[in-house]
């Protein structure tokens, strides 16, 4: 197959690549991006390659966030891609404070027996590969909480790493929701690769607002909240709109993670946590970006 490279020079890179790669993957062809210093390149089918449609997300973008960009295409030479593609994806081993070592590949990766754990992920376009600062943060936060039995709610789960690595450590029950398709296909997709029992569901966090048909809240009194632990790897504004609904089901000294921030964020997101009951208890930091741990103190 041929495909086409789109090649994106940003100013400023970040949120706008991020946004970009949701935008051309979910709504669109391109199946497969890579960061590079200064943007991203994005490789599409050439017989679905759209100029004007790609204009046309740019612009959209640009009506919610300022930024500069140039562009560049060329047709690549037709070869493997899905071969091509392995050579570049390299696995990752998530190194948490307590010594635990947590070992995320795909499919065609060798096994690690030095690792505590082992997750296989097959990414495809689902966010959740432990190669972002965020998700690494969030598997170490995992790796050292005590997860033995607890409830665990995983919001946003793009691959479902993040669930997987909690029912791998004990994790009694555990629900994983995110609104887009792919993503919860991919999550299902990923579960059964592991081995893991992990309740998924399409929808946001209006799910926890209605609380309809809701199975964690049925094995429990339905006067207590469902959640031992709540896991929300998303962006800074949908963790401000929603907060309020993971600290309704979160349990009291249950614990909650939130990442997909920058470090610059955390004081609307600490000030917003405060105004929930919510204490901050731990806080992880990566290449700019941040990862939030607080306790429900009631």
């Amino acid at each position: 197959m041929k495909y086409t490279e789109v090649t994106l020079t940003l100013s400023p890179i970040d949120p706008v690549r991020d946004l970009l790669v949701d935008a051309l993957g979910n709504e669109g062809p391109y199946d497969s991006f890579v960061e590079t210093p200064d943007g991203l390149k994005a490789y599409v089918p050439t017989d679905q390659f759209d100029p004007d449609w790609l204009q046309d997300q740019i612009s959209v973008l640009q009506q919610f966030s300022t930024f500069n960009y140039q562009l560049s295409t060329q047709e690549m030479p037709d070869k493997n891609w899905n071969e091509e593609w392995e050579k570049q994806h390299k696995p990752v081993l998530v190194e948490a404070d307590n010594g635990s070592r947590i070992w995320v590949r795909a499919p065609f990766h060798d096994h690690r027996a030095d690792a505590d754990c082992e997750i296989e992920i097959e990414p495809k376009m689902s966010f959740g590969t432990a190669h972002h600062p965020t998700t690494y943060m969030m598997l170490s936060h995992i790796a050292e909480l005590p997860m033995q039995g607890r409830r665990v709610l995983d919001m946003g789960c793009g691959t479902a790493v993040l669930a997987i690595l909690a029912k791998m450590r004990g994790a009694a029950y555990v629900e994983a929701i995110d609104i887009d398709e792919w993503a919860y296909n991919n999550a299902l997709e990923n579960i059964q690769r592991n081995n893991a029992d992990i309740t998924v569901r399409i929808g946001d966090a209006d799910l926890l607002r209605q609380g309809n048909g809701h199975p964690a809240r049925h094995q429990i009194s339905s006067q207590t909240p469902a959640f031992d632990i709540v896991i929300a790897n998303i962006n800074r504004n949908i963790l401000l709109h929603d907060m309020d609904a993971y600290a309704a089901v979160l349990a009291p000294g249950g614990t909650l993670l939130l990442s997909g921030f920058y470090e610059s964020d955390v004081p609307s997101l600490q000030q917003r946590a405060q105004e929930l009951g919510l204490t901050l208890t731990s806080t992880k930091t990566r290449e700019g970006w941040c990862a939030l741990r607080f306790n429900k103190t009631a």
